[in-house]
């Protein structure tokens, strides 16, 4: 449809930008878009589909998405059974026991980066850790049980579970945020927030703070101290699959991430928040519009408090009547990591052996190897994982909900 001139200021409106912010994106004066809102100049076919570029760009929702991207739930008791196929809705006989766990753990059992620890001390009881990829694999169990993050985490609520670690993650696809620019906006004090401190990393600097970090690169904001119960961790998501994949910059799905990290009581709160509004975009937005705004400084004013707000800031901010769904992007479990690290790592040396044994007159040294090597309980388990579908995964309890999650792509079929 051919934007008019009143719907081009309509739309403007809608999304709270101003004639010379529009005008500024399409490369045009100010003067040129008010005539042509005023439909006293006709735009070319060219300039409207880049205004109406723009103006997709920048609706208060296009461009970015919520979802949980790390979970660490202590539940108060040791019967690991119980966790896994009453709450996680996953069959015990399916999971990989190794006798050694973090936290102070005995034992954990895994399904690829879902983890439960367990102990048979009461007052450790089970420990659930998913971070980033353990969450996109557990929303294939939670689609092929037809529940949702609200219905496991209500089922959380009953079992008494305590909150430990929650991240919401704001996908930024459209590069809403201009990250260097506001490392810049911290070093003047051109902001208003209730932390303490700051930290920037530039540009291809190595995050080695804590384990999560020490793949990224790029530019990354944290605010905030990583002790405290709350920080946020800003940073260019398509540098750090740069340096984790090697894709092009550009060809990156996603821009920036803005992590908000919370643990203990901030994060049953923010859960509690979540659950009393099915809304994520009003916890997210919620909580860090309490915690910092980046501002435009006025001329010749030192109050800091009669500053405006960053146009750009505001922008990602938004409005009351933003609506973003809870994203789930389910991720089935694979090998790859570990055949990338056989690449990496021992393939060099297979190689090597390869050609000794075509030396020594030995060409099938390599196969009688692998005949010979012993595979342990964990790699029988582990190829059982691999060969199961989800659906004979679930618990008994949750296995016929009539959905099935096709195990290469993750989209539910429906039986």
């Amino acid at each position: 449809m051919e934007l008019s001139g009143a719907t081009i200021r309509e739309r403007r409106k809608e999304d709270h930008m101003t004639q010379q912010e529009l005008a500024d994106l399409v490369g045009i004066s100010r003067e040129h878009l008010q005539r042509i809102e005023a439909e006293k100049k006709q735009a070319s076919d060219k300039l409207l589909e880049k205004i109406s570029f723009f103006l997709d760009l920048y609706r208060p929702d296009a461009g970015l998405e919520i979802l949980l991207d790390y979970c660490r739930i202590r539940f108060p008791s040791v019967d690991v059974k119980h966790i896994l196929e009453d709450v996680l809705g996953i069959r015990l006989k399916y999971m990989i026991r190794e006798n050694h766990a973090l936290y102070g753990y005995s034992a954990q059992y895994l399904m690829g980066d879902i983890v439960v620890m367990y102990s048979e001390d009461e007052k450790l009881g089970c420990l659930l850790e998913l971070k980033g990829k353990g969450c996109r694999q557990f929303e294939i169990f939670l689609n092929a049980q037809g529940r949702t993050w609200f219905d496991f985490f209500r089922q959380v609520e009953m079992e008494h579970g305590v909150y430990k670690r929650i991240d919401i993650a704001i996908n930024d696809r459209a590069g809403w945020l201009d990250i260097p620019y506001l490392a810049e906006k911290c070093r003047k004090e051109e902001y208003s927030t209730i932390f303490r401190a700051y930290r920037n990393y530039q540009s291809g600097e190595l995050i080695r703070a804590r384990e999560d970090d020490r793949d990224q690169m790029g530019n990354t904001l944290y605010l905030g101290s990583m002790k405290s119960e709350i920080y946020f961790c800003i940073y260019e998501k398509d540098y750090e699959q740069y340096v984790k994949t090697g894709q092009e910059i550009e060809d990156a799905d996603v821009k920036n991430r803005f992590e908000i990290r919370l643990k203990d009581d901030r994060a049953t709160h923010a859960v509690e928040d979540l659950l009393d509004y099915e809304d994520p975009a009003k916890t997210a937005f919620g909580i860090i519009n309490r915690y910092v705004t980046f501002l435009i400084p006025k001329a010749g004013e030192e109050d800091i408090t009669k500053w405006d707000v960053d146009p750009m800031w505001a922008r990602f901010i938004g409005e009351e009547d933003r609506q973003l769904k809870l994203t789930d992007a389910p991720e089935p479990y694979t090998l790859e990591r570990t055949l990338n690290w056989i690449r990496r790592q021992v393939a060099p040396s297979f190689k090597m052996l390869h050609q000794l044994a075509e030396i020594r007159g030995e060409a099938d040294l390599l196969d009688r190897m692998i005949d010979e090597a012993k595979l342990s309980p964990q790699h029988k388990k582990l190829l059982k994982q691999q060969q199961t579908e989800v659906k004979e995964m679930l618990a008994e309890r949750f296995a016929d909900m009539g959905i099935r999650v096709d195990p290469d792509t993750g989209e539910i079929v429906e039986m």
